[in-house]
């Protein structure tokens, strides 16, 4: 029998880790998935949590949140009182298909550069209207939209070498109401969908982030609170390939319940709407 085993976890990297990579490496951060199953490609770890980045930045113009962020700095994390968005935090936390003790090794990053369709932290980011810094291996940086950097099951536009570095939630987004709704087939089981819904106080605007039901985040947006018929009708548009189709939920299955649980985000954000 063959085995394969790492054969070095560089614990130092550079600065700017980028520069350590070459193929047949992996960043490592919580390592709970990678440590979970076989990885035959792989023969060194470069270890991000000898960076000690911060991971948790709160400013003026938002928060800040550092790739190697836990699950569990985050969700212990004491907002500003004006961020009435925050209490997202929690309930994202909250949606992980792992135990309390999981939290205090997964990463906010490493979820999200899994890029699987009921990744807790992607709907959290999406929904907020995060941008993410995306560092290259030949030191290099650029910044992307949440929404556009999972790009189907597992898949995401990182290059070769590219790691994400820095997660950045603008205030105005944290400043929002919100809604949510999340189904899974077991209490502590992989969402079928999430959605979260949210409201810029003093507007009639809406924004609809749908995600694990679909194979990548969906953001829906109107200016002003639509009827039930529009919202249904903008969801029935979607492209029939986009919705996800696992154990845990047929497309047809998840792309009702998105239907029915917007609705209910819909009717909710109204009535604290000034229309």
């Amino acid at each position: 029998m063959d085995l394969h085993t790492i054969t070095e976890v560089v614990r130092r990297p550079a600065a700017r880790p980028g520069a350590d990579w070459h193929p047949g490496d992996a960043w490592l951060a919580g390592g709970t998935w990678l440590y979970s199953v076989e990885q035959p490609d792989l023969d060194r770890l470069i270890d991000l949590t000898a960076l000690r980045w911060d991971p948790l930045v709160p400013s003026e113009a938002g928060l800040g949140i550092g790739a190697t962020c836990t699950i569990s700095e985050l969700y212990a994390y004491q907002p500003p009182a004006e961020w009435i968005a925050a209490p997202l935090f929690t309930k994202s936390c909250e949606a992980f298909l792992s135990s309390f003790k999981v939290w205090s090794a997964a990463t906010v990053g490493g979820n999200i550069c899994m890029s699987l369709p009921a990744g807790p932290m992607i709907t959290l980011t999406v929904a907020l209207e995060a941008r993410y810094e995306l560092w290259a291996a030949d030191g290099s940086a650029r910044t992307v939209d949440a929404l556009s950097f999972v790009t189907g099951n597992n898949e995401n536009m990182l290059a070769p070498g590219e790691i994400l570095r820095r997660i950045d939630i603008p205030a105005h987004a944290l400043r929002k109401r919100t809604a949510h709704r999340r189904f899974s087939l077991t209490r502590l089981g992989r969402s079928t969908v999430f959605l979260i819904g949210t409201h810029t106080p003093g507007t009639s605007d809406l924004l609809l982030t749908v995600t694990a039901g679909t194979t990548r985040p969906v953001r829906i947006g109107f200016d002003t609170l639509p009827d039930d018929r529009t919202l249904r009708q903008r969801i029935d548009d979607l492209p029939a390939d986009i919705w996800f189709d696992d154990p845990n939920g047929t497309p047809g299955h998840r792309r009702h319940l998105t239907q029915h649980f917007a609705e209910e985000i819909r009717r909710e954000l109204m009535a604290g709407s000034p229309g």
